[in-house]
C-alpha cells in the first residue's frame, strides 16, 4: 500500500462521524489501528477484542479494526491516538519510547530470560508504573501484547557470532537501546517504520532486520531475506494505548467494559503469539530461510548488555532495570 493510499484511508477513516441515536440506542465507533499483517496473532486478538466490546455493552460500543498500516506508520497512529483524532493504538513499546524514555527498559538486551518473566513485569507492579508514564502524554494504555524475543535476518551470510554481523546495515527500530546494540555489535542501524520495512529489504536499501520469527513469516520476509538467526537479543512488547480524551469521554460503565476486555484479551494474545512461534519457525525453513538455531548469545550479550544498560542507569538510575532482572526470579 503506497503513502497516498495511507493517508487517503485515515484521512476518510478520522473523518467518519461517530454514530449519535436516540438514549438507549446510541452507538459510538471507536477506531483501532495497528501496523501488523492481517494473518498476525495482533489483528487476530483486535478482532476478538472488538466482538467481545460489542457483546459487553450491547452494541452501543463497536470497534473497527486497521490493520497492516492502513492508517499510516507506528509513529503515526500514536500521534493520532495522542490527539484524539484516534480511538486505539496499537503497536511496539520502542515507538514509545521518544516521549516516555523510561519505556526504554523494556528494550534492553539479553534482559528478559523468558516469557514467564514478561509476565511477571508487564502484569505486576512494574507494569502498572510504566503504563502511568504515558498518561500525561495523552494516552490510556488498556494493555501490554507480546510481540515476541527478536532475530536477527539479512540478505548476506549467515550470522554465528557477533562478528558475523560487522558492517551489515540492519533496520532497527528509532529506539536508543536498539540502536546502540547494532552499533557495538560492528552493524549500522538503520532506523524505519514497520511499514516500510519489506520495500526496503526488498531493494537492499538495507540488508537485514531483526523481529520475532512470527511478524517474520507474517510479514513474509522470507521472500526477501535469505539467513536467520535465532539470537533472542531483546524482547518487544506491544502497547495498546486508547486516546485518553476518547477514553475519559466514554460513560464509566463502557469504561469498565473497555479495561475488563483489554485485561481478558491480552493473555490471550500473548498466548497466540507464543504458539505460534515454532510453527513460523518450521515454515520459514520450509519457505528455504537458512536458520542459526544456536548462534553465540552469550558472546553478544557479553558486547552489548553493560554498556546499553549503562546508558539507561546514567539517565534515570538503576531501579527501573534492578526491579525488572529481579521480578519472579
Amino acid at each position: 500500500m503506497t503513502d497516498t493510499n495511507r493517508r487517503a484511508m485515515l484521512g476518510a477513516a478520522l473523518a467518519m462521524p461517530f454514530l449519535a441515536q436516540p438514549l438507549g440506542a446510541q452507538t459510538t465507533r471507536l477506531r483501532f489501528a495497528h501496523p501488523h499483517p492481517e494473518s498476525d496473532s495482533w489483528e487476530k486478538a483486535a478482532r476478538l477484542f472488538a466482538e467481545q466490546v460489542r457483546e459487553r455493552t450491547n452494541g452501543a460500543l463497536t470497534v473497527q479494526i486497521f490493520g497492516n498500516g492502513a492508517l499510516g506508520s507506528d509513529q503515526t497512529i500514536i500521534a493520532s491516538a495522542r490527539s484524539g483524532a484516534l480511538d486505539i493504538a496499537l503497536t511496539g513499546n520502542p515507538f514509545f519510547t521518544g516521549m516516555a524514555p523510561r519505556l526504554n527498559a523494556l528494550d534492553l538486551p539479553f534482559l528478559f530470560r523468558d516469557r514467564q518473566h514478561v509476565t511477571a513485569v508487564l502484569d505486576g507492579n512494574i507494569g502498572k508504573q510504566l503504563r502511568s508514564e504515558l498518561e500525561p502524554h495523552g494516552l490510556h494504555v488498556l494493555g501490554f501484547w507480546d510481540i515476541g524475543f527478536r532475530n536477527v535476518t539479512n540478505s548476506r551470510r549467515a550470522v554465528h557470532g557477533a562478528a558475523d554481523l560487522r558492517g551489515l546495515k540492519i533496520r532497527t527500530t528509532p529506539n536508543p537501546a536498539h540502536i546502540k546494540t547494532f552499533q557495538l555489535l560492528g552493524a549500522n542501524p538503520a532506523p524505519l517504520p514497520f511499514t516500510e520495512l519489506f520495500t526496503a529489504l526488498e531493494t537492499r536499501a538495507v540488508d537485514g532486520q531483526e523481529n520475532p520469527t512470527t511478524l517474520i513469516r507474517n510479514a513474509r520476509f522470507w521472500e526477501v531475506q535469505k539467513h536467520l538467526s535465532l539470537t533472542r537479543h531483546a524482547y518487544t512488547a506491544g502497547i495498546m494505548a486508547m486516546s485518553k480524551r476518547r477514553f475519559e469521554a466514554l460513560t464509566p460503565a463502557h469504561q469498565e467494559a473497555v479495561m475488563a476486555v483489554a485485561q481478558a484479551i491480552t493473555p490471550q494474545q500473548r498466548a497466540m503469539n507464543e504458539a505460534a512461534d515454532a510453527e513460523a519457525l518450521a515454515e520459514l525453513k520450509q519457505r528455504g530461510m537458512a536458520v542459526v538455531e544456536s548462534p553465540d548469545r552469550d558472546g553478544m550479550a557479553a558486547i552489548v548488555s553493560s554498556p546499553v544498560r549503562k546508558d539507561f542507569v546514567d539517565r534515570f538510575g538503576s531501579d527501573l532495570p534492578d526491579a525488572i532482572t529481579d521480578a519472579a526470579a
